[in-house]
This record gives structure tokens, sequence and C-alpha cells, in this order.
């Protein structure tokens, strides 16, 4: 059944008669949406410009649903196409790489500078290749290599501090395997 609202409605919205309104909404049973579609498509009413849209929704319940889902807070993706967020992700990744180029881990044996390596790369080989990669570190810890971070994200004191403790733990217990006491001293004698 029909309501005098619904009929109001539909006759302020496409500018029509209230005869015209009322037919409409009889042959689609009540839709505003179709009736205003049927409208279109026997040229009684002209589509919105620019190829828009009808809400059939009231204006006044859209500005209280606005109110309770608490449009203050600020959604940055409402209505971002999905190129919009792929360009995002991909300058999120750049910048993420970029400081990965930046940043080196340095492999050094009594004090010189082995090699070093981009963060991006030791990231790609801990991803890809951890079983092979984090061995080779472990094994490179008991054969006297130390590991530090440099550049300017990584090369902090706490960072490196972490990196010599685990050093000293793979000596030290490379030393209790020897036989050899930490100060040095043979533990046969």
């Amino acid at each position: 059944m029909v309501t005098l609202e619904q009929v109001e409605e539909l006759r302020q919205r496409a500018n029509i008669s209230y005869d015209e309104a009322k037919a409409a909404l009889e042959e689609t049973n009540g839709d505003m949406l179709e009736a205003i579609i049927n409208l279109e498509k026997q040229n009684r009413i002209k589509p919105p410009k620019g190829g828009g849209y009808y809400s059939s929704k009231n204006s006044q319940q859209d500005r209280r649903n606005e109110q309770h889902s608490g449009s203050n807070s600020s959604k940055e993706n409402d209505g971002a196409s999905f190129g919009e967020l792929l360009g995002k992700f991909f300058r999120w990744a750049g910048k993420i790489i970029n400081k990965g180029n930046k940043n080196h881990l340095e492999v050094i044996k009594d004090g010189d500078k082995i090699m070093a390596i981009p963060v991006t790369v030791l990231a790609v080989l801990l991803l890809f290749m951890f079983w092979i990669t984090i061995p080779l570190m472990i094994v490179g810890l008991f054969f006297g290599y130390k590991y530090i971070f440099s550049g300017p994200d990584l090369g902090k004191e706490n960072v490196n501090r972490a990196m010599d403790s685990v050093a000293d733990v793979a000596e030290n217990l490379k030393n209790e395997v020897k036989g050899e006491k930490s100060d040095g001293k043979n533990s046969d004698n």
C-alpha cells in the first residue's frame, strides 16, 4: 500500500503531479527507487545531470545516521578507488625499500669489515631463504664474525649493543664447548 508520505516525497523529488507519483508508486508496490527508474525510462522525468543517481533515503535520516555513526572520525580511504589505494601502497613500499637500502648489516671479523648487505637484501633473504640465512649467520658467530647495523635508521647504539651481546653469548658458548673458562684459562688445569 502506498502512503501519502511516499507520494509526496516522489512528487517533490521528480517534480511530477500527485496522480503521476501515486500511479508510479502503485506500479512498483511502493518502491521509490524503482518508480523513479520507471519514470526515467518513460521519459516523464529527466535523469540527473552528470550521470548521477537518485537516493530514496530521507535526507533527515541521513543526517541522523551520520550523527550516530560518528561522522567526526575521519576515514581516509572512504571513496578511494582501487588505483588510489594501490598507488598509496606502492608509495609506502617504496619508502620502506628506500630506508632498507640506506641501512646496512655489516659483517665484521677481527675489526675488519668483510662486507655490508643492504637491509632490503637481508629482509628478502630472511623471507625467502631463512633456512639457509639464519644458520649461516649463527655459524658465522661461532667463527668469530660479528654483525652490526649501520645507517641513519638502524645505526643506533642500542640495536648494535643487542647484536654485540648475541656475539658475546656465542663466544662464551664456544669457549665452554672447548673447555675454556671465561677468563681465558683452560679448565683442564
